[in-house]
């Protein structure tokens, strides 16, 4: 079987080998950038890339940039590199697109970790099952999501929010706990982070976006 690819974007060469040594014992395939230019094509080129990880600040082409290039056309997971404690960035990166944060300095250990994780979230999820309720049908295995047995376009965080929402419906969900559990780890940022996921997945939803119920001052609900 081939080896799960990475694609590890630093302009630091310290910090590519750093991360690609880790994983490459973890048993993944290392392919390294050194800038969002060079991550772009190489992305496109090879076409089997399974994860991404993407340094904010870089020459040429920022991680932003970067993000907003490949989520043109694709959903696959990426993690960001950022400056430790820069809330504005995490919600900026949440905004464009991006699954995971990872602040500097962290423990390699901990990033192959979440590699490990958001992996096993995209693609090896549990083939038989399938929740159907309200007329929402969601195939964890497919990854897909249908209204009414019409397929709808959902991010890969809009996905896992979703998910998250029905396997706890009627059950009142703060902000901190649905950020804790959708991004598997402890985040003490801005509100607006979940409340733009919730906006967008409210409106792909449609009609039954009405089912996320608002619960002022502390979070969200999925009633029907």
């Amino acid at each position: 079987m081939d080896k799960i690819k990475v694609l590890v974007v630093d302009d630091e060469s310290r910090m590519r080998k750093l991360v690609g040594d880790f994983l490459t014992k973890a048993g993944y395939e290392v392919i390294e950038a050194e800038n969002g230019e060079e991550a772009v094509d190489i992305f496109y080129e090879k076409k089997d890339i399974s994860l991404i990880i993407l340094d904010v600040m870089m020459p040429k082409m920022d991680g932003w940039e970067t993000c907003k290039m490949i989520r043109k056309n694709s959903k696959v997971p990426i993690i960001m590199l950022t400056a430790k404690g820069e809330e504005k960035d995490e919600l900026q990166g949440f905004e464009v697109g991006v699954d995971e944060y990872i602040s500097k300095p962290f423990s390699p250990k901990i990033l192959t970790a979440r590699v490990d994780a958001l992996i096993r979230r995209a693609y090896g999820l549990d083939t038989s099952d399938t929740v159907d309720i309200g007329g929402i049908i969601i195939d964890k295995a497919a990854h897909t999501v249908k209204i009414d047995n019409e397929e709808i376009e959902l991010s890969f965080k809009e996905f896992e929010l979703l998910t998250y929402f029905v396997e706890n419906k009627g059950l009142a969900l703060s902000r901190e706990k649905i950020l804790n559990n959708v991004w598997n780890y402890d985040y003490f940022g801005d509100a607006r982070t979940i409340d733009t996921h919730v906006k967008k997945l409210r409106k792909k939803l449609g009609e039954k976006g009405d089912y996320i119920k608002t619960i002022w001052g502390m979070g969200y609900k999925f009633d029907i």
